[in-house]
């Protein structure tokens, strides 16, 4: 029992979004005043959600991965910037540098023997890789295949680059006040809630454009149907 409740919790993404987004945003845009927590009170403990629930996913979860870990230095880099009142300058270049970097090491990927793309979308948890390989060999279509899974992680690095642009904009844009002040909090938060809609989805339906273009490819290539490609448990 206990495990599967567990297993539920770390597969729900509503969760994820209140812890990292919804609590933090309503803390930092409605205690940050002097007569609450105050604006540094308050961004402490905003950030204390998204920063325990990355630990969590680490530690209790065993979720060890390079972008939970970039996300856990995200927040820190963003607590100390409103605790040592940098300048805001720095938040618009941290929320462009987090996913610039996974856009790099994707790229980067693209020239080894194990893109990114293969382990998100093209992997057995997804895809009945085994058949599909087989069907690719039976039609001598392997190399090319393998091509247009070069361009498909091209494709997903873009996505990371898409979100670099959009979040430094958005930065920019929202967050104009000088940091440690209750209106930078605000702004901060105003930033969290907008991000989702503004980023996180259209980020969400390009990796569905991507998966599209990986099974069309699929289709083309080997003959197989979406029902004959998909991995299903035993």
């Amino acid at each position: 029992m206990t495990t599967e409740t567990t297993k539920k919790t770390k597969q729900n993404p509503f969760i994820d979004l209140i812890v990292s987004i919804v609590i933090p945003t309503l803390i930092l845009m409605k205690l940050s005043g002097e007569d609450n927590l105050g604006p540094l009170g308050a961004l402490l403990l905003a950030l204390a959600f998204p920063l325990g629930w990355g630990i969590y996913e680490l530690v209790i979860n065993k979720k060890k991965n390079f972008v939970a870990i970039l996300g856990i230095i995200s927040v820190l880099l963003t607590g100390g910037i409103g605790v040592l009142e940098l300048d805001n300058k720095w938040l618009a270049i941290k929320e462009a540098a987090i996913p610039a970097a996974i856009g790099i090491g994707v790229l980067i990927s693209s020239y080894t023997k194990y893109p990114l793309v293969k382990t998100l979308l093209y992997n057995p948890a997804v895809l009945n890789v085994e058949k599909i390989n087989g069907k690719l060999d039976e039609r001598n279509n392997k190399p090319q295949f393998d091509k247009q899974l070069q361009s498909a992680n091209f494709l997903l690095a873009g996505t990371f680059f898409f979100s670099a642009v959009m979040n430094y904009a958005l930065a920019k844009w929202v967050v104009v006040s000088p940091s440690g002040t209750e209106a930078f909090n605000q702004e901060l938060g105003k930033m969290m809630a907008m991000s989702y809609p503004v980023i996180a989805i259209p980020s969400m339906i390009m990796m569905l454009g991507i998966f599209y273009y990986l099974w069309r490819t699929i289709n083309r290539l080997s003959g197989l149907e979406l029902e004959e490609v998909v991995a299903t448990k035993d």
